[in-house]
C-alpha cells in the first residue's frame, strides 16, 4: 500500500504542514498540491463543496506526493466511509465530545475486527494499491476535533480510545465554547490555557496534536509548543490575500502617481 507521508513524518518527529481546500475546483486543488504542502484537507464541513467535488479534488491531489485528507461534516459513518473509499488518507471529524463519540469515529474508519467499516474502497484501492484491504487500518490517520467544553472535560477519556491517532483543535469553536471571541491565532487567555492543556495531555497519551492557524508565524509557534500537524491557510484565503495585495499595490501606485492620461 502507498505509504502515508503523515505517519512517516510523525514517526520521525516532524511536523506536518497542512493546507486547506474549500473551493470546489480540481484545478485549484491541483495547483495547491503542486506548491509542496505535506497534506491538503478537503473541507466538507464548512467548505463550498460536496462529496462529488471531494472526489475530484482527491484525484487532483494525487498528481503529487501531497497526502489527501478530508474533514467530514459530522461523526456519521456513511460520510466517513465514503471519503475513505474515495482515497482520503486521513479524516478529521468535528465535535468529538465524549469517549463514545471517539469510539464511533474509530469504528467507522477501521475494517473489522478493529472496527465496523464496510468494504468497498472504489478509489481507495486505486490510490493506495492492491494490498489496501490488509493495510488500510494501519495506514490511514484519524483525527478527533476538540472544540467544545465537553470535549475538554472528557479529554483524557477521548485520548485513551485505541485507534485514535490524533486530535485537532479548532480555535474559533473552542473560543466560542469558552465564552471568548472566535479567532485563530491571537486567542484569549482561557483558550490559550485550554490549547496548552490539550497538547500536554495528547503527548501523555502518545497521541498527535494538530491545530488550525491563520498565519505561518503562529503555526511555527505551535510547532515549538509540541503540535505535529499545523494548518496554515486555505485556497480561498490565500487567493483573496494575494489578490488584495496586488490590488492594494496598484491603488497605492495610482494614487501616488496621479491620474493616468487617456489617449
Amino acid at each position: 500500500m502507498r505509504e502515508n507521508r503523515i505517519r512517516n513524518m510523525w514517526a520521525n518527529g516532524q511536523a506536518v504542514v497542512n493546507g486547506w481546500l474549500s473551493i470546489p475546483s480540481s484545478f485549484a486543488a491541483e495547483t495547491m498540491a503542486h506548491q509542496g504542502w505535506d497534506s491538503l484537507t478537503v473541507d466538507l464541513q464548512h467548505g463550498a463543496l460536496d462529496y462529488r467535488d471531494a472526489l475530484s479534488l482527491f484525484t487532483a491531489i494525487s498528481t503529487t506526493d501531497t497526502m489527501p485528507v478530508a474533514r467530514v461534516p459530522w461523526n456519521e459513518p456513511g460520510i466517513l466511509m465514503k471519503v475513505l473509499d474515495a482515497g482520503a488518507y486521513g479524516v478529521i471529524c468535528p465535535m468529538i465530545n465524549t469517549r463514545e463519540d471517539a469510539q464511533r469515529l474509530v469504528a467507522a474508519t477501521h475494517y473489522p475486527p478493529m472496527g465496523t467499516r464496510s468494504f468497498g474502497p472504489i478509489r481507495g484501492m486505486l490510490y493506495g494499491g492492491p494490498d489496501y484491504p490488509e493495510r488500510a487500518n494501519e495506514t490511514i490517520v484519524v483525527f478527533a476535533m476538540i472544540e467544545t467544553k465537553q470535549g475538554l472535560d472528557n479529554l483524557d477519556d477521548i485520548l485513551s480510545v485505541k485507534g485514535l491517532d490524533a486530535v485537532y483543535i479548532g480555535p474559533s469553536d473552542l473560543s466560542l465554547a469558552l465564552g471568548c471571541r472566535p479567532t485563530f491565532d491571537d486567542v484569549d487567555p482561557p483558550v490559550a490555557q485550554a490549547i496548552a492543556h490539550v497538547v500536554a495531555r495528547a503527548k501523555a497519551h502518545g497521541v498527535v496534536a494538530g491545530i488550525h492557524n491563520g498565519a505561518p508565524e503562529a503555526a511555527l509557534r505551535r510547532i515549538e509548543q509540541g503540535f505535529q500537524f499545523v494548518t496554515v491557510g486555505s485556497d480561498a484565503r490565500l487567493m483573496a490575500a494575494g489578490a488584495r495585495q496586488v490590488v492594494t499595490q496598484m491603488r497605492d501606485g495610482l494614487a501616488s502617481g496621479g491620474e493616468t492620461s487617456g489617449y
